[in-house]
């Protein structure tokens, strides 16, 4: 059996293309991901506020697009799903990825449209853990899915509800129709099933992660964007977490997605089960620190505490918008031009702030 291995280097804003060229070979991207099959790019707009280490960086989109059309991947499209408190088109646009995808004639289809995929039911031949449950009537994903590679590009980040986030999130909203929250109790073993689907309808997987500003604290949306340098790809999910999780200053394995996954044979979370190449990490550490916010709080209450009883009641109804009214009003108009604009400035003199700049709106 072929080790699981995770490519990782270090980078700057001058030559940051080009080092993602190297990290597609170093991670074997052509291995992974068959030619003769569509591309999709997954990207993670977890705001549609241009706030990095929260969102898919437009070098990173740009790099892994240059880097496909170097190998002759002739097929390629960028997937954008939404959420109920993310606007999709506001966050290509605020995030610079407009003109990178015109400029290299990358077509963008919409997973919430109905001209562009259908959603269908899709009868998993795993054993599902939680999602037929969550779901009894059916679980529907989208039919543009079916036998093409995806690859994913999340950022380095901690999450409020499952400690980190990355390869392994970033099929959350992608797979899952706009009542993905249903599965917020069950969230951990959600996107077990969610990897396991996975790997039943996608011809290749693979992942690429920017950590050059990775995001510390109460993410995804909420944290302190710290310049770290880095960027990572692997064809295994499950393994590019489980580095990324070690960099950042968690043990994989307590976390519970990551565990369950390595349990279940869809990838490695050990860390010493996986072959690092490219640079050595043996002795990196954050030190970063998962917390809350606001809003998380009371989710947390309802998600995993003492009103957990009440959630069909608050968010299987139209109560719910109540909630989403909420987590718009505090993160676009209190969060974000209170604290968010200020945590942009204090990394404004980086190289990557500079660089993003000049991306074009």
């Amino acid at each position: 059996m072929t080790r699981a291995k995770v490519a990782v280097i270090k980078t700057k804003a001058a030559t940051v293309l080009e080092d993602i060229d190297g990290l597609l070979e170093l991670a074997g991207i052509e291995e992974a991901l068959p030619k003769d099959k569509t591309t999709i790019l997954k990207d993670n707009i977890s705001w549609h506020m241009p706030f990095l280490s929260a969102n898919t960086t437009p070098w990173q989109l740009e790099g892994v697009i240059k880097g496909l059309k170097k190998r002759d991947y002739s097929e390629v499209v960028c997937v954008e799903n939404r959420t109920v408190v993310t606007n999709a088109h506001k966050g290509e646009r605020l995030n610079r990825y407009t003109h990178v995808l015109a400029d290299n004639q990358i077509p963008v289809k919409y997973n919430f449209k109905p001209k562009d995929m259908k959603w269908v039911e899709y009868k998993p031949k795993a054993k599902m853990l939680v999602l037929d449950k969550i779901f009894p009537e059916g679980i529907w994903i989208p039919d543009y899915f079916f036998d093409k590679n995806i690859i994913h590009l999340p950022t380095m980040k901690c999450h409020i509800y499952t400690t980190m986030t990355g390869a392994m999130k970033n099929a959350f909203g992608g797979l899952l129709n706009r009542k993905r929250h249903y599965t917020h109790s069950w969230i951990h073993k959600t996107l077990v099933d969610l990897l396991a689907i996975q790997k039943e309808i996608h011809s290749g997987i693979f992942t690429v992660m920017d950590g050059t500003v990775a995001g510390n604290g109460a993410g995804p949306r909420t944290m302190i964007p710290v310049v770290k340098n880095y960027m990572l790809a692997s064809s295994d999910s499950v393994a590019i977490d489980a580095i990324s999780a070690k960099m950042m200053g968690f043990d994989p394995m307590s976390i519970c997605c990551i565990r369950t996954a390595h349990e279940q044979g869809l990838g490695v979370g050990r860390p010493e089960e996986i072959e690092v190449v490219g640079e050595d990490i043996s002795e990196v550490n954050f030190n970063f620190q998962q917390s809350d916010n606001a809003v998380s709080r009371v989710g947390k209450l309802f998600w995993f505490g003492p009103f957990r009883a009440l959630q069909k009641l608050m968010f299987h109804t139209p109560l719910v918008y109540a909630f989403v009214f909420g987590s718009f009003l505090y993160h676009d108009y209190v969060w974000w031009p209170i604290e968010g604009k200020k945590r942009m400035r204090m990394i404004a003199d980086s190289e990557w702030a500079k660089l993003f700049q000049s991306y074009p709106l």
